[in-house]
């Protein structure tokens, strides 16, 4: 993620940046008023934007190409278009969240079509994330760490799309239940819910293998 955001960064700003008349706090400002500065041009605000919503809509972009590349390049277009069409944005109608994934999905179909890959669903790709985030340091790492390791990915694999959504923004992207509820814009019930059908299913399943 580290040269993801470098990536990133580098990309917007080259394209981007216009001058600020003047220093603004953009961290204190609401998702609302940072849209309302980027429709007028002020790189702070859609710099600001991208530390919000940078990693969500990495996590969308990857979930749906499986491809860290690609992800990265879809995350530059997304930033991009909202700085481009940020005019067009309505708080009344959806959250800032809401309508970056929305983009962040077209612009996933327009990769896929581009690259002639053809999409085989919505699962999380868990046997690429499992490894960043499972695999044990060293050399050390027994035949039974790594079956257990293998049990768990094939398990995760086996819930519904919403279930693996919510567990990978917890667990492979560190949001609270509360941030991902504020992300995806479901009710906090809704998400603790979506988390722990899923951890039961997880035991079921690990418990019966």
């Amino acid at each position: 993620m580290a040269t993801f955001a470098l990536c990133a960064s580098v990309a917007i700003s080259r394209r981007l940046i216009v001058p600020t008349a003047s220093p603004v706090n953009y961290r204190q400002l609401d998702d609302a008023t940072l849209m309302q500065l980027i429709a007028r041009r002020e790189a702070g605000a859609l710099s600001e934007l991208y530390d919000r919503y940078g990693r969500l809509v990495y996590t969308v972009a990857y979930n749906a190409v499986a491809d860290s590349e690609g992800a990265e390049e879809i995350t530059q277009e997304v930033f991009i278009q909202a700085w481009q069409n940020a005019h067009t944005y309505r708080s009344d109608r959806s959250k800032v969240a809401t309508w970056l994934t929305s983009i962040t999905r077209y612009r996933s179909i327009d990769f896929l079509r581009r690259r002639k890959v053809r999409h085989h669903g919505r699962h999380v790709p868990w046997d690429t994330l499992g490894d960043a985030v499972h695999a044990q340091d060293g050399v050390g790492e027994t035949v039974e760490q790594r079956l257990q390791q293998d049990r768990v990915r094939r398990a995760l694999g086996t819930l519904p799309p919403e279930q693996q959504q919510v567990l990978a923004l917890a667990y492979f992207q560190g949001y609270s239940q509360r941030e991902i509820a504020e992300l995806l814009d479901l009710p906090l019930g809704t998400v603790k819910t979506r988390v722990r059908l899923a951890m039961q299913k997880l035991r079921q399943m690990l418990n019966e293998g």
